[in-house]
């Protein structure tokens, strides 16, 4: 299994003045977890893409273009291009541009995003939101298939036998799909053959069982055998020394951030009983001690059996020292674990179908 981070930069929504002071900071930041997690051995680093006061990033390939120059192995990738309103042009050619400066090391994570400010800034519709990702989609993969490029579309531009460069550093870019949980994108993901990354952030995740089903029954039906399964899982995580302390230090912030956005959406604050809940065994949020956040991992592979998972941290005004602590359980005490235990069961798999 992959193991990596991903982050939407949080900052305060503030006064224009302090705003640029923190977003500088934020920034800053940024660009020392995705240092430190090169150097910790992390295989994935994403960076969401945002147009709201409270996130630092609306043009993540700006970002990536950056930590390729201060990284070494990372997988450097969006996390996601809201691709719906974006340029698939542009979008390749960006990518293609990380790629060559990382040495092969960028990817894409497509979707249509969990904020609608983006379509009316770049003169969409939101009545075609499915078409655009549809179309959009499609195109940015026949755009990484070849160097040519023939294309009419409804919503895109009409190219022909347009050539498009760069090229990447690798053969093709690595393109996934990320979704909310809808059975028709776990439908389409896979009858296009593209990896899944299923964000689980509220809820319990057995409820997503049937629709990662759906994914992988989908795709032994579309794909040769010969095409790799991928399927990613990204939580919400955050790991202190002892389960109180976690809970302690997480708390504040994340509540924050999800009534804030809750009170956009309708939902009801989030309370200490909820926040809770959602640490338990069962639940979504992967906040604890070491050990709780390792027996959680396991739990969610027997789910699903991904082969990636993302962890976001860095949630709210969480300080950024803490943030590299947990980063810092992650690596040493939590991915090891979970490497070793996920090796065992496959070990004993294989020797019980042998006899």
């Amino acid at each position: 299994m992959e193991f990596g981070l991903y982050t939407f930069a949080d900052v305060k929504p503030e006064s224009a003045e302090r705003k640029a002071m923190q977003t500088h900071q934020r920034i800053t930041e940024l660009m020392e977890e995705i240092k430190v997690a090169d150097e910790a051995g992390f295989d994935v680093f994403g960076v969401g893409e945002h147009h709201r006061p409270d996130y630092a990033i609306s043009a993540p390939t700006t970002i990536l273009a950056a930590a390729s120059m201060i990284t070494k192995k990372i997988k450097l990738s969006s996390a996601v291009t809201v691709l719906s309103s974006e340029d698939p042009v542009r979008v390749f050619q960006q990518f293609a541009t990380i790629d060559q400066l990382s040495g092969g090391r960028a990817e894409i994570m497509v979707g249509r995003g969990s904020f609608i400010e983006s379509f009316p800034m770049f003169g969409y519709d939101l009545n075609d939101y499915d078409e655009l990702f549809d179309e959009k989609l499609k195109m940015l993969m026949q755009l990484n298939a070849s160097e040519t490029i023939t294309w009419t579309g409804k919503f895109t531009q009409t190219l022909n036998k347009a050539r498009i460069y760069p090229r990447p550093y690798q053969t093709t870019l690595p393109i996934w799909q990320a979704v909310g949980g809808t059975p028709a994108s776990a439908i389409n993901a896979a009858t296009l053959g593209l990896p899944l990354a299923l964000a689980i952030i509220g809820g319990q995740p057995s409820q997503f069982v049937p629709f990662i089903n759906l994914y992988r029954n989908t795709w032994n039906e579309m794909q040769t055998p010969d095409k790799t399964f991928q399927l990613g899982i990204n939580c919400h995580v955050y790991i202190a020394e002892d389960s109180q302390q976690a809970s302690a230090e997480f708390f504040p912030s994340y509540a924050e951030v999800m009534s804030r956005i809750g009170k956009e959406r309708g939902w009801q604050p989030m309370s200490l009983s909820q926040f809770e809940n959602m640490r338990s065994p069962q639940g979504s949020l992967l906040v604890g001690s070491p050990m709780q956040v390792i027996e959680k991992i396991l739990y969610i592979y027997e789910l699903f059996g991904n082969t990636r998972f993302l962890a976001q941290m860095s949630l709210g005004n969480m300080q950024h020292k803490k943030i590299l602590r947990s980063m810092e359980l992650f690596a040493t005490e939590v991915v090891p674990a979970v490497k070793l235990a996920i090796g065992k069961t496959k070990k004993q798999n294989t020797s019980s179908t042998l006899k």
